[in-house]
């Protein structure tokens, strides 16, 4: 039997129900569901936590973000929504950010630094929702507020990307794809136009956290200048090429590395995976016995198996070795449109090998 996962409402459908409660219970009553218009042409009814007056004329909603099956750290947040109802036909409707909602501290992103991570879509979201039940007469002040947000939001890639403070308030549709591979490989993406806001004309790609803090800690890099990957390697230098990257350094763990080498550029362990095969060849090109290369193709981890060729005092020269192959791996994967440094490292982030290119990089900080 088919199994049909739950989809569910973005933040931003949370917020633009959260506002209509809130002005509906301002002017009228109370109510415990709204009906809201989406980019994409259909309409959502959504259920309405709590709504109550504050005043005359202000009254506030708390909506519930129902995230259906998907992944998301934001699931389960309650979004409230304060309005103030006035006489003010000239500024009609504004949204602000309260409490829980990050504030924009770099540029790059789609809201100019210094203002609330309310991003573009959820605005008019937000806007035609309230309209539907606006008079033509009165105006609207909307706070968009998410108590638990500062706390959500260090699940998040926020800080990195420049929005402290709280969580983000996003979407395109209104709609939430249940277990969304696209979704995650999108999320990625604004790490390339922060940097390249920045000024950064070298930016540094690592698979993950232990990539970033290596390439912080051992090699001095600006938290800016690093864009993290995640397994979607070869979707990310895709996005690079999209948006004019003149140059990347890559930073990685062997285990993440060598897999590029074989031309898996989607490094998730279900994907593809040829580690011990690709450092016992490449081991055996430089000279490993036999008995080195069988030892290497029955290693657990990628670590062992650096410990072995360590042992065997080849370690450098395969590495380096692998690390020519990954250059040219992926850089026909950039149709040379990209200069590639490919710098393979330990646990610890000592350097196993690099590619000619990353010798060349003296000194580190020089990423301008």
């Amino acid at each position: 039997m088919a199994r049909f996962l739950k989809y569910g409402i973005t933040t931003g459908a949370t917020a633009a129900a959260a506002a209509k409660a809130a002005v509906i219970t301002a002017l009228k009553e109370p109510v415990n569901c709204v009906v809201i218009p989406t980019p994409i042409g259909l309409r959502f009814e959504i259920p309405v936590k709590s709504s109550r007056k504050l005043s005359e004329n202000t009254a506030e909603a708390v909506v519930v973000k129902d995230a259906g099956q998907d992944i998301d750290a934001t699931d389960k947040m309650e979004i409230i929504a304060t309005v103030k109802i006035t006489n003010n036909a000239t500024t009609k409707i504004v949204i602000k950010n309260g409490v829980g909602i990050g504030v924009v501290t770099k540029p790059g992103l789609q809201i100019p630094i210094g203002e609330g991570a309310i991003n573009p879509v959820p605005r008019v979201m937000i806007t035609e929702a309230v309209k539907e039940v606006l008079p033509e007469d009165k105006s609207a002040e909307i706070i968009i507020s998410a108590p638990e947000g500062a706390n959500i939001a260090k699940k998040t890639t926020n800080a990195k990307l420049g929005v402290k403070g709280g969580v983000s308030i996003l979407g395109t549709t209104g709609v939430v794809k249940p277990l969304s591979l696209e979704a995650c490989r999108r999320s990625l993406v604004p790490q390339i136009d922060v940097a390249i806001a920045r000024g950064y004309k070298k930016i540094v790609f690592v698979p993950g956290n232990i990539g970033e803090k290596i390439a912080k800690e051992n090699f001095k890099v600006p938290e800016d200048a690093i864009v993290q990957t995640g397994d979607f390697v070869g979707y990310m230098l895709d996005k690079a090429v999209e948006k004019d990257v003149k140059e990347i350094i890559f930073i990685g763990h062997s285990g993440k590395m060598v897999k590029l080498a074989a031309n898996i550029f989607n490094t998730h362990h279900k994907t593809g995976d040829a580690r011990n095969e690709v450092i016992a060849a490449y081991a055996g090109a430089v000279g490993a016995s036999t008995q080195i290369i069988n030892q290497l193709l029955v290693a657990n981890t990628s670590d062992e198996a650096s410990e072995i060729l360590r042992l065997t005092n080849i370690l450098e020269k395969t590495y380096n070795s692998i690390a020519t192959r990954v250059n040219q791996r992926v850089s026909d994967r950039v149709d040379n449109k990209i200069k590639i440094s490919i710098v393979i490292v330990a646990m610890d982030g000592k350097i196993l090998g690099m590619d000619k290119t990353a010798k060349e990089h003296t000194p580190w900080l020089n990423l301008t």
